[in-house]
C-alpha cells in the first residue's frame, strides 16, 4: 500500500538509487489546470470512478473492515473512522478536485457495483510538476493486480495532464507488495528518504518512484 491519504511532503534532491536522502520540507498541495478522467473502465471488470459525497457510506463500511489489513501501512488506520469523518474527508475530496491539487478515486467491480475494492488517488504534495498516486486494496482483493491496473491507469491519466510531466509513488522500504506495483509498471527507484515512522510496519526508509513523461 502507498500512501493513500493526504500527508504534505515536498521534493527532494535526488539521490542515487540505493542511498537515503533528507526528508523534503513540506509545501502546499500543487493545482493544475486539467482533470483526468471521472470513470476509468479498466480489463477485469475493474472500475475507477470519482469519489463523491454519496459514496461515504461504502467507503467507511470498506475502510474499517479492512482496518488490521490496513494498519500496518497507514497512519490513519489507527483507529476506526467514523461515518461523520469519512463524509468530511469525502467532502474535502471533493473540493481538491474541483482546485486541481488532488483526485480521489474508488474502485469496484463489475460483479458488485458499488462496493469499495480499494481507494486510489492523484496528489498535488510534492510540488510543481507532479502528482503522487497513493492506493490501498482490500484485503479480500489483494493478488489479483488491482493496484497495478489502476495505477497503470492512473499514471497514464496524470501524464496527460497540463504542466505534468513526473509521476511518484512512495511505499515504505518494508512494503513489499507496494513496492511491486511501480516496479511492474516501469517506474525507476530514484532515491531512498528518511521519513519518520508513522506506522507500525514502517521502518522510517522510504523507497520514491518515478515515472516522467
Amino acid at each position: 500500500m502507498s500512501r493513500a491519504q493526504s500527508h504534505s511532503c515536498g521534493p527532494a534532491r535526488a539521490a542515487p538509487a540505493g542511498t537515503v536522502a533528507p526528508a523534503a520540507p513540506t509545501e502546499a498541495p500543487e493545482a493544475t489546470t486539467g482533470r483526468p478522467p471521472e470513470l476509468l473502465r479498466l480489463p477485469g471488470g475493474l472500475r475507477l470512478h470519482r469519489r463523491r459525497s454519496a459514496h461515504a457510506p461504502a467507503l467507511n463500511r470498506a475502510v474499517r473492515a479492512n482496518l488490521e489489513h490496513l494498519r500496518p501501512w497507514m497512519e490513519w488506520a489507527a483507529e476506526a473512522p467514523t461515518r461523520a469523518r469519512t463524509a468530511e474527508l469525502t467532502r474535502a475530496g471533493t473540493a481538491a478536485w474541483e482546485a486541481g491539487t488532488d483526485f480521489m478515486y474508488l474502485a469496484d467491480l463489475d460483479d458488485a457495483p458499488g462496493r469499495v475494492v480499494g481507494a486510489f488517488g492523484l496528489h498535488g504534495r510534492i510540488g510543481p510538476g507532479a502528482l503522487e498516486i497513493g492506493y490501498w486494496v482490500a484485503a479480500p482483493h489483494v493478488g489479483r493486480g488491482i493496484a497495478t491496473a489502476a495505477a497503470g491507469a492512473l499514471t497514464e491519466a496524470a501524464l496527460a495532464l497540463p504542466g505534468i510531466a513526473r509521476v511518484e509513488i512512495r511505499c515504505d522500504q518494508a512494503n513489499g507488495a507496494s513496492a511491486a506495483v511501480p516496479r511492474k509498471l516501469g517506474y525507476r527507484l530514484d532515491r531512498v528518504t528518511e521519513a519518520a515512522a508513522r506506522a507500525p510496519g514502517e521502518t522510517g526508509r522510504q523507497l520514491v518512484w518515478v515515472k516522467e513523461r
